[in-house]
């Protein structure tokens, strides 16, 4: 695993092109989910159950691991639950690469996958995403796979920041591949960024790309949840589930 703030080792800056060589690329980061390793809010594990800004969102509350704990692994697939409590309100599952001391794994540029299987339905919203690690000044995220499940012919990637002063500068990408595709099946959704472009990826092939901005020319950290809308989270399949087979990470050749 890649030390927290470390650049992908070989790379010196610019364009890689659009090309998405992986096994030329070396393996920085590799989550099997053989099991879990995850606690609320760390220090030392590999996961966190919570933004480490505690920044929580939705109409679900993102539990803590334990006697309700919303993950479950089996035979390498994590399991995230979305389900209302004994007390009837909903809960789910988020997980986070760095703890909110800036500890865990986070790269500068590199390619970063999920193969999942996704909830549909109204109100369930899966995503896999990175955030930058320096906040200071503003927040860099790029959303790789962001879906609604009463919207299933495809999802959204999104490139934001976030600035100081609530405005959010953002360019956005409606990826509609599930018209000859299912959600509910496992795919592949990656991002590869270097110093010019971030490049998004179904199945590892290119469906979008744009220019890398300043903010994002820093270490990444990962997260990945299931989250519900919180408008229509009434009416979103009690339970609901996301299933993940890997998270990894890649340097750039």
């Amino acid at each position: 695993m890649l030390a927290s703030g470390a650049s992908a080792d070989g790379y010196t800056g610019g364009d890689t092109g659009d090309a998405l060589p992986v096994d030329d690329m070396r393996l920085t980061f590799d989550e099997n989910f053989d099991e879990l390793d995850v606690s609320a809010w760390g220090p030392g594990t590999r996961w966190i159950a919570h933004t480490p800004w505690s920044g929580d969102f939705g109409g679900a509350r993102f539990a803590n691991p334990g006697e309700r704990t919303p993950f479950k692994t089996e035979n390498g697939i994590l399991r995230i639950e979305a389900k209302r409590d004994p007390e009837g309100d909903w809960q789910s599952g988020l997980l986070a690469s760095v703890d909110p001391k800036g500890n865990g794994f986070a790269q500068q540029y590199g390619y970063f996958e999920m193969r999942a299987q996704l909830p549909v339905g109204p109100g369930v919203w899966p995503a896999f995403w990175l955030i930058g690690k320096d906040r200071s000044k503003s927040t860099a995220e790029i959303d790789v796979m962001e879906f609604y499940g009463d919207k299933p012919d495809g999802y959204s990637s999104v490139i934001h920041v976030w600035h100081r002063d609530d405005k959010n500068d953002s360019q956005f990408s409606r990826i509609e591949v599930f018209r000859d595709a299912d959600p509910q099946d496992f795919h592949t959704y990656g991002v590869k960024i270097d110093s010019e472009f971030i490049r998004m990826y179904f199945d590892r092939k290119l469906v979008w790309k744009a220019e890398t901005r300043p903010e994002h020319r820093q270490p990444m950290y990962v997260l990945l949840n299931l989250a519900l809308v919180e408008k229509t989270a009434d009416q979103a399949p009690d339970p609901s589930h996301m299933f993940i087979d890997y998270i990894r990470a890649y340097d750039l050749p």
